[in-house]
């Protein structure tokens, strides 16, 4: 009998440090004892059902990202391949390495998560997977403090007088075959977007839904040098 396909997690490491104030990438810099990569990558190796799990460095990194790595995941296997200069890029050169295990079916579902963002738990990537399977993809959003003004000539909001913010966040998940051809249409038209959720709304075929999935507002992403002391004390 055929074995049930798999899922994949691909892990973005393809940004800088120029906002957190280093000179090296971010996602290499200390996180209690561990690069801030290792910390999404071993969480990534963790989820049932997923294999395999891909790596994105930026070019001439291998190397670096490779050492940093090998320490922390030992013998378990970790696919590093090369980014391009924008995040659609890297994520268009994940697709491809993914592309002929999706071709032969043994790839379902694609998880793609910022490596920046050490925090996010095995239940989320289970919950986003198991969502895009269902649906097509997945997002997991998070109730943000505040409100936004309504705009007076709309209808009132039920319970209140303004429209509530919400922060989204990675891993986000879809089914595999359609995103592929959501990045191939998205390259075909030139489209350069800011997640992955944004090509996939945009180009998917038919009959594909993201859905939101409630996430821990905990899951912050490395993005200043203060995160890394928040990202400590709740890791503590």
């Amino acid at each position: 009998m055929r074995p049930a396909p798999t899922a994949a997690v691909v892990v973005l490491a393809a940004g800088s440090g120029s906002r957190v104030g280093a000179e090296v990438n971010k996602i290499l810099l200390p996180l209690r004892g561990r690069p801030v990569l290792a910390w999404s990558v071993l969480t990534a190796l963790e989820v049932p059902g997923v294999d395999p799990v891909v790596v994105v460095h930026r070019p001439g990194e291998r190397a670096d990202v490779g050492a940093a790595l090998l320490p922390v995941i030992g013998e378990r296997d970790v696919l590093l391949v090369e980014g391009g200069a924008t995040r659609q890029e890297s994520e268009q050169a994940a697709l491809a390495a993914l592309a002929p295990r999706v071709a032969d079916g043994s790839l379902d579902v694609v998880a793609i998560h910022d490596g920046a963002r050490p925090l996010a738990t095995v239940a989320l990537f289970e919950a986003t997977i198991a969502t895009a399977r269902e649906h097509g993809g997945a997002v997991p959003t998070h109730e943000l403090a505040g409100l936004l003004p309504r705009d007076p000539t709309a209808a009132p909001a039920p319970g209140g007088t303004g429209t509530r913010l919400v922060g989204v966040a990675t891993p986000q998940a879809f089914r595999a075959a359609p995103l592929l051809a959501a990045y191939a249409a998205a390259a075909d038209a030139g489209f350069d977007g800011t997640d992955t959720a944004a090509a996939f709304a945009a180009f998917a075929p038919a009959g594909q839904e993201v859905w939101a999935v409630p996430a821990d507002p905990g899951n912050l992403k490395v993005t200043f040098a203060e995160d890394l002391r928040v990202a400590e004390r709740l890791l503590a």
